[in-house]
């Protein structure tokens, strides 16, 4: 959903403030109200259909806390955000507890103020698309509703159905496409936990001093720039789930800190003197071989027991060849159905070539590729020529060596790697887990232009 499908209501009895978080918002690109009291709030929820409200504690007649209780009687799937110069635990806590999902510190900086929002409403955008599998996970047996029957698919799910009703921790393991984060969503909407916070975070995505504010939250002058308290993604996914992923990737200070959290049921927010008491289910994910990372001293083996009680190894899409079928015609007749080609099947042809094909990128690639083929396909059935050239280029080199074949494999993974990251050699480099002298030696050796931008 794009930014101006949003629709936030602001409340403040203060107009200047709302006049500020209204330009604040718009220049965002959300659709902005604003209302300066709790009833005249309340009228415009009944009366309009708001994705967020942001909300000021201390109002008169009505004040934050019993705006968000009442709305969520009209509501119940309104985000809501407390903002206040009164900041305290107690009414942070509070706000929490009737509903609310983040808040804020007046001054406010207006970075603040945007990111909370814009992440807000991602976990909402997952939460809607999310919606039928939440429906098919309300009993255990909805997780077979995953896409194959492959052996090794079947086992994962005759796993999962043992595991979900659990408190247990999860690690799954496997390459990147390959189904982790829907391993994760699946564990959380069909356990006992589905309607408590479903949290995530990707760890090599963010810096270290930012993840570890991320993960166990600040209070205000906790550090340079920490002009308010701050809730953390632990506090925030308590009763509920917390999902890790590329956890491979966290650093080993935020990994102590981490383990002491699952060994002791408690969080320590920077800055501050007290603890929180949670009950979280951690379920972490990662492509990276955990067990040379713990022999070259990268992952805390007691951490890595820790998150394995229950391991859960996808396997990638070329190992289960028997699925790729069932996955190339689901995802052909979803894709049709959305571009008003229902009826649209595949060429045999196009099958053979598909089953020829690697799948570096796995069930996340083949997506993709059959999205692309049904946009450009013109007859009644996706064909070769459809196709893109490394899926149809790919049978050629059946005749090669091995050696041969293995250059072109790793060839393409660079290739297709600096691609998606307009070929920045430092982004490259970390995503396929190599340093830049490295790749720099690949590309020259495989012939990839090392001056390209």
């Amino acid at each position: 959903m794009k930014d101006d499908k949003y629709r936030i209501l602001v409340v403040d009895d203060e107009k200047d403030i709302c006049s500020a978080l209204e330009f604040l918002l718009k220049r965002r690109g959300y659709q902005v109200d604003v209302a300066n009291d709790g009833a005249t709030a309340l009228e415009m929820i009944r009366r309009n259909a708001y994705d967020l409200m942001v909300t000021d504690l201390k109002m008169e007649k009505m004040d934050g806390l019993e705006l968000i209780r009442r709305s969520r009687e009209i509501s119940e799937d309104l985000i809501t955000v407390m903002m206040t110069a009164y900041a305290s635990v107690e009414s942070a806590v509070e706000a929490m507890r009737l509903g609310a999902s983040d808040y804020i510190v007046k001054p406010f900086v207006n970075e603040d103020v945007t990111i909370t929002v814009r992440r807000l409403l991602e976990h909402k955008r997952v939460l809607v698309e999310n919606e039928a599998l939440r429906r098919q996970l309300s009993q255990v047996v909805g997780a077979r509703n995953f896409i194959g029957d492959s052996p090794s698919l079947r086992r994962i799910m005759d796993l999962l159905e043992k595991v979900i009703p659990t408190k247990s921790n999860i690690l799954v393991l496997g390459e990147s496409g390959t189904g982790k984060g829907m391993i994760a969503e699946v564990v959380h909407y069909g356990s006992p936990r589905r309607d408590k916070p479903f949290m995530s975070i990707n760890c090599s995505a963010i810096p270290e001093t930012l993840l570890e504010s991320e993960l166990f939250g600040y209070r205000k002058g906790a550090f340079t720039g920490a002009s308010g308290d701050k809730t953390g993604l632990l506090v925030m996914a308590d009763e509920g789930t917390l999902f890790l992923d590329e956890i491979g990737d966290m650093p080993l200070a935020i990994q102590a800190k981490v383990l002491k959290v699952l060994e002791t049921g408690e969080v320590l927010p920077l800055g501050d003197t007290r603890v929180r008491k949670i009950d979280v289910r951690v379920i972490a994910a990662t492509n990276k071989d955990i067990a040379r990372l713990i022999s070259e001293k990268l992952f805390r083996e007691d951490l890595y027991y820790r998150l394995n009680v229950f391991e859960i190894t996808l396997p990638a899409l070329r190992e289960r060849p028997e699925d790729l079928r069932i996955l190339a015609h689901h995802f052909a007749e979803r894709f049709a159905s959305e571009a008003g080609k229902k009826g649209l099947g595949i060429s045999e042809e196009a099958l053979q070539a598909m089953l020829g094909y690697p799948w570096p990128g796995n069930v996340r690639e083949l997506r993709n590729v059959i999205e692309r083929a049904v946009v450009l396909c013109q007859e009644d059935q996706i064909r070769v020529e459809d196709l893109p050239d490394k899926v149809r280029e790919h049978e050629a080199l059946k005749g090669q060596t091995l050696k041969d074949l293995l250059n072109n494999f790793e060839r393409q993974v660079i290739l297709d790697a600096l691609d998606a990251r307009g070929w920045n050699k430092e982004k490259t480099a970390l995503a396929l887990d190599v340093d830049v002298a490295t790749l720099y030696r690949k590309m020259k050796k495989l012939g990839i232009g090392l001056d390209k931008a």
